[in-house]
């Protein structure tokens, strides 16, 4: 077995183009021929399979290998989505649009797209530089392209890269497209029989001031208010967004934030951070002790490829971060309050508020699969979120989620606010005397060995509880099975006493399990302005042993 997997190595050490993953694997080569065990087991790993191509396109750690992210890996991915193209009726003269972050390889992987794409007799348009993803999905539509490739792993860790593949509609791609786009790259041969062509065409800095200008009309329509005087503090988290969204922030009249300065420029190495996530602890530990020394309004932030938009509040004990949930119910019912028609929609993981604010606006509501690839496509849409942090706000111009304009129109709702008096908190306070308090929390057990979630799931299905954190188990749902809404996927949701909830699967992009948990507590005696923020933090500390409790049942009955 061990000298199958050496000449697999030698095999693909040969093919390969990048001098630095083909000198790093013959050096694993080297050590495990010297009978190195950790070595053996490293190559074993590289070579365990082909990293996968799913509906998230690709993405895992950079290295050399079949299950790594590198350029052997992209060429050939490349090369099955354009023959997926071609085969679906793309030709000469049909464009593909390719944007990239500011990730490790991200521009070599770029470059490599546009000669496969160029090869295979399509037009490939670069975007000018590291730039935003919502700016790749917006150019989709706009530059009339039969499909978008962005380089990007998100907010995945630094050793990290992926490739996220869009169709001509603007959106992710779903089933059955990514099984066909799969098996179009397990027939690519040799590497050298790919056909390489021309490096594109390299878009000039018009497409970013035109999307940065369909952003802007996001509060366009938005009546006089003094959004210079809303004080911001601003972090990229070392990714792409600083630019766009100064920009943005200016045009609309907002002074110029305070920008984290050890965050501000894109740094691959995500120097100051564990995860470049804004979820993760401590990833805006900077933006919130800039924002207490400058006495800010509020905090914003997006992800490094700004997708994502991520929101900190003062409060009585200091700077809080927003969960998703609240700022998706802060930007829907100001959508809604302002009487945008359509579709209001969330994943199924996300809170069950936005439903009950759309009803009380006389607005439909969807729900969907996690990711953006299900939101986007839906008919009529007009406000899209999913709980990690992800927004739609402008459906028509961008089908996808964009921290860009998130971002800008929770900055605008702030300004709103502080000019009658209040803070986004006061907004979350109304909404919950409304409909109740919506509290949600996540239990995420990240694991080393994937068959840990394959068999805590089995637990679940197995042995299924009837309480869970002292609330009753009133149904379960096997996701999996599909329901008349939605198509089958990995999970399972309780629907608990008293409005609880309870969403377990597992992530599409990391090796984590992932328990998504909901309470609803009434708010009571808020019958006076003054009685509001006492009858709400009453609420909230019942909602925080609910929660509690329930994290502890699910991850009982879970074995995690």
């Amino acid at each position: 077995m061990t000298e199958q997997l050496l000449e697999r190595a030698r095999a693909w050490a040969t093919e390969d183009p990048d001098d630095v993953t083909r000198v790093e694997l013959e050096k694993v080569v080297a050590a495990v021929e010297a009978g190195d065990p950790a070595a053996s087991a490293d190559l074993a790993d590289r070579f365990s399979g082909m990293l996968e191509f799913g509906t998230a396109g690709l993405r895992g750690a950079l290295g050399a290998g079949p299950n790594r992210m590198n350029r052997i890996v992209v060429i050939r991915a490349a090369a099955g989505l354009a023959a997926y193209l071609r085969a679906n009726g793309a030709g000469p003269g049909d464009a593909v649009v390719i944007g990239y972050d500011a990730r490790h390889n991200s521009d070599v992987f770029a470059r490599d797209t546009a000669e496969v794409m160029t090869g295979a007799g399509l037009r490939a348009l670069l975007l000018p530089g590291q730039l935003p993803t919502p700016l790749l999905a917006w150019s989709i539509r706009r530059l009339g392209c039969v499909a978008g490739v962005m380089v990007t792993a998100s907010h995945n860790p630094p050793e990290d890269n992926g490739y996220k593949v869009y169709l001509g509609d603007g959106s992710q791609i779903v089933p059955p497209a990514d099984v066909e786009i799969a098996a179009q790259i397990d027939a690519v041969g040799a590497l050298a029989d790919v056909p390489r062509g021309e490096p594109g065409e390299q878009l000039d800095g018009s497409v970013l001031d035109e999307y940065l200008a369909t952003v802007g009309r996001v509060v366009d329509d938005a009546p006089a208010h003094d959004r210079a005087g809303l004080k911001l503090v601003y972090t990229p988290l070392h990714g792409v967004g600083n630019s766009s969204v100064l920009r943005v922030l200016d045009d609309a009249g907002f002074a110029a934030p305070s920008v984290v300065p050890q965050q501000a420029e894109p740094d691959p190495d995500f120097s100051t951070v564990a995860f470049p996530n804004p979820e993760e602890p401590g990833a805006m530990d900077l933006a919130m002790a800039l924002a207490s020394e400058v006495d800010a309004d509020l905090v914003v932030a997006n992800d490094p490829d700004a997708d994502r938009c991520a929101a900190a509040v003062a409060g009585p004990h200091g700077w809080r971060m927003l969960r998703g949930d609240e700022v998706g119910a802060l930007l829907g019912d100001h959508l809604l309050r302002s009487g945008k028609q359509g579709v209001y929609a969330c994943s199924i993981v996300s809170s069950s508020l936005l439903g009950k604010l759309a009803a009380e606006a006389g607005q439909e509501y969807a729900e969907t699969l996690t990711g953006f690839k299900w939101i986007g496509r839906l008919e009529g849409l007009a406000f899209g979120y999913e709980e990690a942090l992800g927004y739609c706000v402008d459906p028509a111009q961008v089908k996808d989620k964009d921290g860009v304009s998130a971002l800008l129109l929770l900055c605008d709702i702030a300004a709103r606010a502080k000019a009658e008096g209040l803070a986004l908190s006061d907004l979350l306070d109304d909404i919950a005397v409304r409909h109740g308090l919506h509290a949600t929390d996540q239990l995420s057990a990240r694991v080393s060995n994937l068959a840990e979630i394959g068999a805590a799931m089995a637990r679940l299905r197995d042995n299924p509880p009837a309480v869970l954190g002292g609330l009753a188990v009133e149904s379960v749902e096997d996701l999996s099975l599909g329901t008349p809404d939605l198509p089958p996927t990995d999970g399972l949701r309780y629907r608990l006493a008293d409005g609880a909830r309870v969403i377990v699967r597992p992530s599409g992009t990391e090796p984590k399990i992932k328990c998504y948990l909901e309470v609803v507590v009434p708010v009571e005696g808020a019958d006076s302005p003054d009685a509001v923020r006492d009858a709400v933090g009453a609420a909230r500390i019942v909602a925080v042993g609910r929660l509690d409790a329930l994290r502890n049942g699910i991850k009982e009955a879970a074995g995690i």
